[in-house]
């Protein structure tokens, strides 16, 4: 298949960064970028994409039963801790069939917006009761295979980042035991979940579109010595890690008193931090914990959306960067679904934090939304529009009344997921002209979320502290 893009974002001299050049077809062969020629027109058997063609992007952190949360949360204004009651409520009610149409519905508003691969901070892996899926029911993996087919369905790349949840809370005397709204989420050892994900790496080992990662909840639910345990594991697997890290005050506090250091001082003890590691939120990070985040070339996701949806703070994303850890982003909970207004969320809360203009210029915006989220999720090839690359593309519109106007060159500034007009994953076209293969995604997405609270039965806007 060739593609004809009006204007391409092309890397420069083979690295990540990139300008905006004219007239380029792509050809593409079994997934993959073949051909790259810049400065021809286009020719009758092309498919043509207008505005500016950008890599696909890359959402680096969700949580897909999130969405359902979505306007849903503001009673009184709620809190992180009144809005994780509404999530457990929600966990509770999954089923692997519902969220099988609940997940293939987030992916595919996650494409429209040019999201070609996600990265799944899974943790609803059993039965309500906690007790694994019998073999009748699809077996321990079964949730996991309904995010496989969700993301399959909706024409996105899914890196699954299986999550280690073992304990409940971090109080000042240590670990807690797993709440029984938090039963589903635990394995019970490190030794447990290995075996769970060991089977599920195998048996997705043929598929392309999918990769396997490891994820620990947080310092609060796997304790020190599993911590390491766990990172030995993403180590010898060669699987990407990621964590929850200091996203409230709550966090921290509870760590200093129980271990008298902070949490990311337990991950660098515990062997955590690394180049394979992507730490998520980062916000109330001390100087220490900054220095020891890029000395270890740890990378930082951020979500700048939910960041000011739950009022977690603003993340010291210039430092973080300047200290060496990589950057990317991901929309988290899914107040919204849009990875370009994340990376731009990035600057805009550097402006708001410095009361400066330009920390992050559009040129790194795009490698924040693209390459740097590819390569969190073990996908180092991807995120570029380059020979050998998969096939992934988004054309973003520079017609509509957002983008009337701009410099293509600075589109991440002002586009978001609305101002999408194409998108091709894997050399697959996903969405053409603004619609999704899929058809009415919002549809789609009303009934699976009605469906979904009808069984929790409850109404979150009225959710108490948990």
């Amino acid at each position: 298949m060739r593609f004809w893009c009006e204007r391409a974002w092309l890397s420069s001299g083979g690295g990540a960064t990139g300008s905006v050049v004219e007239s380029v077809r792509v050809e593409v062969d079994e997934g993959r970028i073949a051909v790259v020629e810049p400065g021809v027109p286009a020719s009758g058997g092309d498919v043509r994409l207008g505005g500016v063609v950008l890599p696909g992007l890359a959402n680096a952190h969700s949580h897909a039963f999130h969405r359902a949360l979505r306007g849903r949360t503001h009673a009184d204004g709620g809190s992180f801790w009144t809005w994780r009651a509404g999530m457990y409520a929600l966990a509770t009610a999954l089923t692997p069939e519902l969220y099988e149409r609940l997940a293939r519905a987030v992916y595919a508003e996650m494409a429209l917006g040019g999201t070609t691969a996600v990265g799944e901070f899974h943790y609803v892996h059993h039965r309500a009761d906690g007790t694994p899926y019998p073999a009748s029911e699809g077996g321990p993996n079964v949730m996991a295979e309904a995010l496989r087919s969700a993301a399959r369905d909706a024409g996105v790349h899914l890196t699954l980042l299986d999550t280690c949840y073992l304990d409940g809370g971090l109080g000042p005397d240590g670990h807690e035991s797993l709440a029984p709204e938090q039963l589903r989420f635990g394995d019970g050892t490190v030794a447990a979940w290995a075996r769970r994900v060991d089977a599920l790496r195998a048996a997705w080992a043929d598929d392309d579109r999918v990769l396997v990662g490891a994820a620990a909840h947080s310092v609060r639910a796997v304790m020190p010595p599993e911590l390491a345990e766990l990172a030995r594991w993403a180590r010898q697997a060669g699987a990407p890690l990621h964590v929850h890290l200091s996203e409230q005050p709550g966090e921290n506090e509870a760590a200093l008193a129980a271990f008298g250091v902070t949490p990311t001082r337990l991950l660098h003890d515990a062997g955590v931090l690394g180049p394979g590691t992507t730490a998520v939120h980062a916000v109330h990070l001390t100087d220490d914990d900054v220095t020891l985040l890029g000395a270890s070339g740890t990378g930082v996701c951020l979500c700048p959306t939910t960041e000011r949806d739950l009022a977690d703070g603003i993340a010291p994303g210039l430092r973080l960067q300047r200290a060496g850890s990589p950057l990317s982003v991901g929309t988290d909970q899914h107040v919204g679904a849009d990875v370009l207004a994340e990376a731009r969320g990035v600057e805009e809360h550097e402006r708001l934090a410095t009361g400066r203009r330009g920390a992050f210029p559009p040129a790194t915006l795009i490698e924040l939304a693209t390459s740097a989220g590819h390569a969190a999720l073990g996908r180092p090839d991807a995120g570029r529009i380059a020979v050998g690359a998969p096939a992934d593309l988004v054309a973003v519109r520079l017609d509509t009344v957002r983008t009337a106007g701009t410099d293509p060159a600075q589109v991440a500034l002002v586009a978001g997921a609305g101002d999408v007009s194409d998108v091709v994953a894997g050399g697959e076209v996903v969405v053409r002209g603004g619609e999704h293969r899929a058809g009415d995604v919002g549809r789609l997405l009303a009934d699976a979320i009605e469906e979904v609270w009808a069984v929790a039965g409850q109404d979150v806007t009225q959710g108490s502290e948990a």
